[in-house]
Formats: structure tokens, C-alpha cells, sequence
């Protein structure tokens, strides 16, 4: 008998295919790769090990518990003996794009060799889908192809290089094989500090919905989603993006009392969602491009492999020429991704 294993995004996905019937063993990925270090140079292992670290130090999670979770994980894609049929469930957004990515760059280098390896890409979510819908597409998925596994492999270096301009000539290239990739890879960009303000897209957004009235954080939250063509973000990290945003100095968000913002534990999750926010006059002028909030930042971020040190130097996105600017400025222009239009679906949690 034939031996089956799916993997996708997250625990509600995989839930919804276990409820669907779906045939053999099921795992979720997890990782919210988008934010923090990723060395894709690292082994899978190594890796791991790198990303539980992150994710605790973050207190989005404890680190026994995902780095538990990660080696259980790993443990059942480095055991493929098992299993004759793979099968991967993603989305078309930015965190599961990721994800995808870095599965076909790992099974492509000799884990998966003799399975059949079967993709399926929804463009939405895969929670909300039928039973019967969730059928029909298991019965269309196509077999992994080289195209797929060559661009996955060029994508998953370029976006954990030290070097995003990586990324940026891979957007020169024909990225068709893997139809969401382009689109994903571009928002990645759009998180770089811009020019003149020193805001990722994300950090603009939020203060600029607080500033129109949505002063709760879930409200925020809700309205950055809304502006989204495909939404990747989960609430716990918008959350984190709101107390870099904030501090005791120098704040560009606060508390409507004037109090720094900190990220919610499970004890104080219902005061956080329930508290009202502000917009400081420094975040106003940010807003607005007088000051540059990489100059007043003292917080470093990383995406992908890009560590982003506080200071006026670094790479900037120009949000009006879609460029990729080093400090020297030097331009790389990403190619236009095709994005689909269409109604904004609702928010969701990722994690």
C-alpha cells in the first residue's frame, strides 16, 4: 500500500485536511520565515536550531517547545524511507511562499530521491476550502517538476544571502514555474527600511491606521491586513512590530497614557487587545519623511539573511521607483510582479 505524507503551512491548514480525509501522514511547517535570521547556507538541522532560538527570544514561543517541534519535524522529512508520495499544501502569500521554497530546495538535494514529489498551491487559504473542493485539488496536483526545484533552490540562496540585491536579480528572471513566488518575494522587499522615513512597508501601515482612528491593536491589525493582496502576517507578529515601534525614548507609538508598548503574554493578552494606542509626534513626523527612523531606531532586524543594523546607511526600498538601494546607492529594480485583483480576504493568524 502506498505510504503518503502531506506538509503545510500550519496547524489550522493541516487541521482542515485531517477533517477533509485527506490520505496519510500530515505536518505543518510552522516557521514564520519572513522575520529574523535565515542562513540558507545552514543545514537543516543547523537551521532549526537557529530559527527556535529567534522565535523564543522573541517569547512568540518557548524554546523547548519549538525547537520540540522543529526536531520532530525534521525528523520525518530526513526519514522519507517510509513514504512514497509527498505531498506539499501551500498558499500564495509570502509565509508560505517561503516555507515552500525551503522544503524544495531541501528535498531536491537527495532526501526525496524515488518519491513522487506532488505540489498544491492555493490562491487563498486552505482553511475555508470544502472537503470536496480540498478532494479536487488533491486529484489535480501536479508532480514537482526541475523548473520548480531549480527556482525554489536559486530563491531559497538569494533570500537567505547577506545580499538582497540576490533577490532582486532573481525578479529579473523568468519566475513562472512557481506562479506566487514572484509576487512574495517582492512584499519581502517592501519590508526593507524606506527611503526617507527608515519605515518598512509593514511599520508605515500600522502607524498610519492608528493615526486614522483604528487605535486598538487588533483594529490596527485588521486594517494592515485589508491592505494586503495576499495576507501573510499573523497578529503575534504585527503585535512585535508595534514595541519596536514604541520604547521608553524616542517612541513612535505608544499607549494612549503615554506608556510603552509591549507584546502580549497569555496573561495579558485581553488588557493588550483592549488598550488604545497613539501616534507620538516623532512617529508623526517619520509619517512624513522629516526624520529617518533608522537614524532613531536602536534595534537591529533581520530578514532573510539581510541583518538590518540601526543607522542611516544599509539598504532602503524606494516605495516610488520599486528599487532596491544600497549605501552607495546603487539601484536594483526588481521586475513588476503579476498580482491577481480581488477582494481582500479577511485576516488570519499564521502561527
Amino acid at each position: 500500500m502506498t505510504q503518503r505524507l502531506n506538509i503545510t503551512n500550519g496547524d489550522s491548514a493541516a487541521g482542515t485536511l485531517n477533517e477533509a480525509g485527506v490520505e496519510g501522514k500530515i505536518i505543518s511547517w510552522r516557521d514564520v520565515l519572513h522575520e529574523g535570521p535565515v542562513d540558507s547556507s545552514l543545514s537543516l538541522e543547523e537551521l532549526s536550531s537557529q530559527r527556535a532560538r529567534f522565535i523564543a527570544e522573541r517569547r512568540w514561543d518557548d524554546f523547548a517547545h519549538v525547537s520540540g517541534d522543529f526536531a520532530e519535524r525534521d525528523r520525518v522529512l530526513q526519514h522519507l524511507d517510509y513514504f512514497d508520495d509527498v505531498v506539499l499544501w501551500f498558499e500564495d502569500d509570502l509565509y508560505d511562499q517561503l516555507q515552500l521554497i525551503q522544503l524544495l530546495d531541501f528535498l531536491s538535494r537527495g532526501a526525496a530521491r524515488g518519491k513522487t514529489i506532488s505540489l498544491i498551491q492555493v490562491d487563498g487559504y486552505i482553511p475555508p476550502l470544502s472537503a470536496p473542493k480540498l478532494k479536487e485539488l488533491d486529484e489535480k496536483r501536479s508532480r514537482v517538476t526541475s523548473e520548480q526545484f531549480d527556482l525554489a533552490r536559486r530563491a531559497w540562496k538569494a533570500f537567505g544571502s547577506e545580499d538582497p540585491a540576490a533577490i532582486s536579480r532573481l525578479l529579473d528572471e523568468k519566475t513562472s514555474a512557481l506562479p506566487y513566488l514572484a509576487a512574495a518575494l517582492g512584499r519581502h522587499l517592501e519590508e526593507f527600511p524606506a527611503v526617507g522615513s527608515g519605515l518598512s512597508r509593514s511599520e508605515r501601515e500600522a502607524i498610519t491606521a492608528i493615526e486614522e482612528g483604528h487605535v486598538t491593536p487588533v483594529a490596527a491589525f485588521l486594517e494592515v491586513a485589508k491592505k494586503q493582496t495576499s495576507i501573510f502576517l499573523g497578529d503575534i507578529i504585527f503585535y512585535s512590530y508595534l514595541e519596536r515601534l514604541s520604547g521608553r525614548k524616542n517612541a513612535l507609538v505608544t499607549w494612549k497614557d503615554g506608556s510603552a508598548v509591549v507584546s502580549p503574554t497569555a496573561q495579558s493578552a485581553r488588557e493588550f487587545v483592549d488598550g488604545e494606542l497613539a501616534v507620538t509626534p516623532l512617529g508623526r513626523d517619520v509619517l512624513a519623511g522629516k526624520r529617518d527612523w533608522q537614524t532613531i531606531n536602536t534595534q537591529t532586524r533581520w530578514l532573510g539573511g539581510v541583518e538590518i543594523a540601526p543607522g542611516g546607511k544599509g539598504w532602503r526600498w524606494d516605495a516610488s521607483e520599486r528599487v532596491l538601494l544600497n549605501q552607495t546607492g546603487a539601484k536594483r529594480k526588481p521586475r513588476k510582479a503579476t498580482v491577481k485583483k480581488g477582494a481582500t480576504r479577511p485576516s488570519r493568524r499564521k502561527k
